[in-house]
């Protein structure tokens, strides 16, 4: 037990705190205290007040985590299927005799149909990178097909590096020294709490005011000073107009911008039509509040873009990023403490992963499978398999892609294929694990050992394992090290323990050893205030802010998508799916409070605080298709439809729906879930997934 560890009696039990990092989201990866009852079980678990960004404060979900792990429910031990796939039916098996059929099922599709046949698949159930990330070593070791990530951060990423030259920004603390916080395409009082932990710090104690964009009236706009309700897809448009304002007023900072950007003038001159009136008819937002907006921020020195992964989940998602971030080099708010902007530290880590990840194996000839489109590649779409054959078998371990993937019919549809053999290493048993073959119980993060880093923040930490699991449960690095020899895949990662990954790491990653990370519990990785600031120039090779994108050479990614209509400067990109005659509604899923994707989904606070799966709907709208509060509606489109519940709330523009969270297909009338109805049609410049850019028809429900 670490220095910082207490020791108590309750209730004749022995409880210790200890310490630990939460795995289900990389931007906020909130620092805990963990009590720890007679080393068997958790209780309550806290935000710890010993790391800064964190500062004591942790969501209700997490809070209540003792609720998820000690769950009845939870897979404990390997089983098999013995019923029709989806059916549910399964005996219980040993794991040498679910780990021998693994690597019979993928030996035999490697020797009939080629290595690439095998697709390991994987994201964030959890974000460790051991335990996350190992599963990559196996791909490359065995030449399987490759696992290429578009569904969370690309778009948001390239869009922040093509202005800044990195991905990194000013210190996140500095928000509690700011004088306008405006948070932007995200909602944090439901998915990143400690954002409003320093900017309701700045509010009380400086009287600083928070500015909300967003396209909803959530949880967060309704703790605002300063609400900008947008149309989905429309933020590059009301950048502009703001931008047109700050020049137009004399709020530019010309002398800011001669030195540090890269073409200020050519920027002016484009903004010249960019008016408010021009950017109101595309956002909706009224011409005087874009205006106020805009004196807003040119007023105030200390204005901290807070920006968010939610507007850039769109088919323009990249330049709309691209455009909110070009505000503070207008107004030159980098030069200021608790100004500029932040978006994610993730060039901060620099973390060597090639032991994990095996990089040394990597055949770059090999395909890489787009995660996104994994219904076009399991029904066999020739452009999503590269033109090669088809997948015959897959590891999945910490995601559902039956539920969160896009163009759920395609996925339900290849998951059903009787050619497709499926192992499923997971907590509980989730709708993909319901199509599996093979289903093996995985361990949480308190029952193993890994190494974290916060993109939200500037912290890495190792989390340490606090208890046994349950049963039977191993780890994804234990699946992976016992299916290692049965596959014949040689790699020094798969003779290692956890421990001894971490360590080697952290070591080949400039950061010491694993006992110093521990001895540090959350390490601050953050730079100086120059650094951070960019007042020794950005990071492109010309030390400027780029006002104009180089979508044509991203700084990293794979080119993909409709790279040539991308607008180099800021615009409003007409990319988007806009409504039309037959589809008169645009439809966003926003996240929830209480589940996170699908984790939670399982936990009863969790499903008492969500209820049914519903969607809300402008009050006008709903009484000119004569839909009343709490009716079933019918949303479709051409990928497919999905019943659920109708809430009226004001608090959207007319024409748009919000449908909050990915609640199982089950909670849905018919089966069929929320992302039925999104595409995976390829986001520029680099790949991605525009879940909250659909267009969708609206009916009352046929009993």
């Amino acid at each position: 037990m670490n220095q910082h560890a207490k020791i108590h009696t309750e209730s004749d039990s022995k409880i210790a705190i200890r310490h630990s990092t939460c795995p289900h989201d990389c931007p906020s990866a909130c620092a805990l205290d963990v009590e720890v009852i007679g080393g068997q079980s958790i209780g309550r678990v806290r935000g710890s007040k010993l790391q800064t960004y964190t500062a004591g404060v942790v969501c209700a979900k997490v809070a209540r985590y003792a609720e998820r792990i000690h769950h009845p429910d939870r897979l404990t031990h390997p089983m098999h299927r013995i019923g029709p796939k989806g059916s549910g039916r399964f005996a219980r098996i040993s794991w040498d005799e679910a780990l021998d059929e693994i690597g019979d099922r993928f030996n035999r599709a490697e020797r009939e149909f080629g290595a690439e046949s095998v697709w390991p698949y994987y994201y964030a159930g959890t974000m460790g990178l051991v335990m996350r990330d190992g599963i990559n070593r196996l791909s490359h070791v065995k030449k399987y097909s490759r696992f290429y990530s578009t569904i969370c951060a690309n778009v948001a990423r390239v869009g922040f590096a093509i202005g800044t030259g990195k991905i990194a920004g000013v210190d996140p603390r500095e928000m509690a020294v700011s004088d306008l916080i405006v948070i932007w395409g995200t909602n944090p009082v439901n998915t990143q709490v400690n954002v409003m932990t320093h900017a309701s710090r700045a509010k009380k104690e400086r009287g600083a005011r928070i500015a909300a964009i967003d396209i909803y009236n959530n949880d967060t706009m309704k703790q605002a000073d300063i609400k900008i309700l947008l149309r989905p897809g429309t933020d590059g448009a009301f950048a502009c107009g703001v931008m047109h304002v700050l020049f137009r007023e004399g709020y530019a900072d010309r002398a800011y911008m001669a030195k540090y950007t890269d073409c200020p003038a050519e920027l002016e001159a484009h903004l010249a039509t960019r008016t408010p009136e021009w950017a109101s008819a595309i956002c909706g937002v009224p011409v005087s509040e874009i205006e106020a907006f805009a004196r807003a921020v040119g007023q105030t020195r200390r204005t901290f873009f807070r920006l968010g992964y939610g507007f850039t989940r769109s088919r323009n998602g990249a330049t709309q990023m691209h455009a909110a971030l070009c505000i503070p080099a207008v107004t030159g708010a980098w030069q200021h403490e608790g100004g500029g902007a932040f978006f994610n530290n993730f060039a901060l880590w620099h973390f060597n992963e090639s032991i994990i990840e095996g990089h040394d194996a990597i055949d770059r000839n090999t395909r890489a499978l787009d995660q996104s489109k994994i219904g076009r590649i399991l029904t066999g779409d020739a452009e999503a398999l590269h033109g090669r054959g088809p997948v015959k078998a897959m590891l999945i371990q910490n995601t559902n892609p039956m539920t969160v993937a896009p163009e759920q019919a395609l996925v339900r549809q290849g998951f059903a294929r009787e050619d497709l053999f499926v192992a499923v290493h997971e907590q509980f048993m989730t709708e993909t694990a319901q199509m599996a073959d093979i289903v093996l119980p995985a361990t949480m993060f308190m029952e193993h050992d890994d190494l974290y880093y916060g993109g939200g923040h500037q912290h890495i930490s190792v989390g340490p394992k606090l208890i046994d699991p349950p049963g039977e449960c191993r780890s994804n690095h234990e699946v992976l090290r016992e299916l290692a020899p049965r596959l014949d895949a040689r790699h020094p990662g798969f003779t290692m323990t956890p421990r001894e990954l971490i360590d080697a790491t952290l070591k080949l990653s400039g950061h010491g050893d694993i006992a110093t990370l521990e001895a540090d519990l959350w390490r601050d990785l953050q730079p100086d205030f120059r650094t951070a600031h960019y007042l020794d120039g950005f990071a492109h090779a010309d030390k400027k802010f780029h006002f104009k994108a180089d979508w044509a050479h991203p700084p990293f990614g794979t080119k993909m998508g409709d790279i040539e209509s991308m607008p180099a400067l800021p615009d409003h990109w007409t990319i988007i799916e806009e409504a039309d005659t037959a589809h008169p509604f645009r439809l966003a899923t926003s996240p929830s409070r209480s589940f996170l994707n699908t984790s939670f989904n399982e936990t009863p606070s969790s499903q008492a605080r969500e209820g049914k799966a519903s969607v809300m709907m402008h009050p006008l709208d709903a009484a000119s298709l004569g839909i009343a509060d709490g009716d079933v509606v019918t949303l479709g489109n051409t990928r497919g439809e999905t019943t659920l519940v109708v809430k009226l709330f004001e608090g959207v523009r007319r024409g748009v729906l919000i449908a909050e969270s990915v609640h199982p297909n089950r909670d849905h009338i018919g089966g069929r879930g929320i992302n039925t109805l999104t595409g995976a049609e390829t986001v520029a410049p680099i790949g991605g997934a525009a879940f909250h850019d659909n267009k969708v028809w609206v009916k009352r429900a046929v009993a």
